[in-house]
């Protein structure tokens, strides 16, 4: 069985994105894992506006692109009429038994890239396996918050915990199913 995982940064706050959804904020400086995480999944895993801000930040072109794309979207049209190509597949239907296929299916684990409402909609699912967590040493205030509408309490084990020298926390927990 596959594992899905949450590799993704936010403000010490708690917030991955500006309220206008910018990440300028973000550390660029260092590879912080990011690289040996990559390696580890076979499938992406986001919801529409993360993979349109991935697309922006890629001057267009899809920065997981060597990788098999799920986009979810309550809005079809807002898609643009794209619907499947060789990268990316866009997902209308329920994201819940969706993704419970995919983890059933064989491969490598899957990346949780956001944003906050698939991943509020996987951790009420119990889908969610591993947060892999980067706290940038930053407060914005507000923006769009990591975890919102869970409406549960969850057990959590650490599995790793690493400082780097600018001040970076990441963190890695896994999630007990109850």
């Amino acid at each position: 069985m596959r594992r899905i995982k949450m590799f993704i940064a936010s403000s010490l706050d708690g917030f991955i994105a500006r309220e206008d959804g910018s990440i300028d904020w973000l550390f660029t400086d260092d590879d912080y894992g990011y690289q040996e995480f990559y390696e580890s999944v076979d499938a992406v895993i986001m919801g529409r506006k993360t993979f349109e801000k991935g697309l922006e930040l890629g001057g267009g072109i899809n920065p997981t692109k060597d990788k098999k794309n799920y986009v979810f979207s309550r809005n079809q049209q807002s898609l643009g009429g794209m619907e499947k190509d060789d990268e990316v597949e866009f997902v209308g239907k329920d994201v819940r038994k969706f993704v419970e296929q995919l983890v059933d299916s064989s491969g490598k684990d899957i990346w949780l890239v956001g944003g906050s409402e698939i991943i509020s909609i996987l951790l009420k699912a119990d889908l969610l396996r591993d947060i892999i967590m980067s706290i940038h040493p930053k407060i914005l205030g507000k923006g769009i918050p990591l975890f919102k509408n869970t409406e549960k309490e969850m057990n959590l084990k650490m599995i790793n915990c690493k400082a780097f020298d600018s001040g970076l926390v990441q963190l890695h927990y896994t999630i007990f199913k109850k």
